[in-house]
């Protein structure tokens, strides 16, 4: 393969670590998670990286990101406790791009699973529908359809009422 530069393993982290884990936060809605899901996907990454580099590293371990939140998902227990009253919340932020970003973090926590993985690569990933249904191994067809019905969620959610259309539509 000569002439051909292959990305080492290091640079492809340092590279891509930050884009990989803004995609983690956005499918775990948690930082710490999100964190554990990127070391987990590179890990698994990591033996077979001279194969992988050869190719596209970076859609290779956006898969294993993806599939690795879905086994997790799929785990019986979460460690979540039923509790009778909800917490209290706590004081937004002055801010309203802050206000913004929660208010779409929290919309997203709230579609199912693969329409919430659609949406992230489809509009934060910025990928096209014939990738995204190659990266979660489904058709086309179904990422359309299940981009429709969770853009249609996200319009009719009314916790992001008065942050316009851009936020429901994924900036389209």
């Amino acid at each position: 393969m000569a002439g051909e530069e292959r990305v080492t393993f290091a640079d492809f982290v340092v590279g891509r670590g930050q884009a990989l884990q803004r995609t983690a936060f956005l499918l775990t809605g948690d930082w710490a998670l999100a964190e554990d899901l990127v070391q987990t996907a590179l890990a698994r990454a990591y033996p077979r990286w001279d194969r992988i580099a050869r190719d596209n590293p970076e859609a290779y371990v956006r898969r294993v990101l993806v599939n690795t939140w879905s086994s997790w998902w799929r785990r019986r227990w979460r460690g979540e406790v039923p509790t009778d009253e909800m917490p209290e919340r706590a004081v937004r932020d002055e801010y309203a791009g802050a206000d913004r970003r929660s208010a779409v973090q929290d919309a997203l926590t709230r579609l199912p699973r693969r329409q919430r993985a659609i949406v992230v690569l489809r509009y934060h990933e910025d990928m096209t529908e014939p990738q995204v249904a190659h990266a979660l191994g489904i058709s086309v067809g179904t990422v359309k359809s299940q981009t429709s019905k969770a853009l249609t969620k996200l319009r009719g959610d009314a916790a992001l009422t008065g942050y316009g259309a851009s936020v429901a539509t994924g900036g389209e």
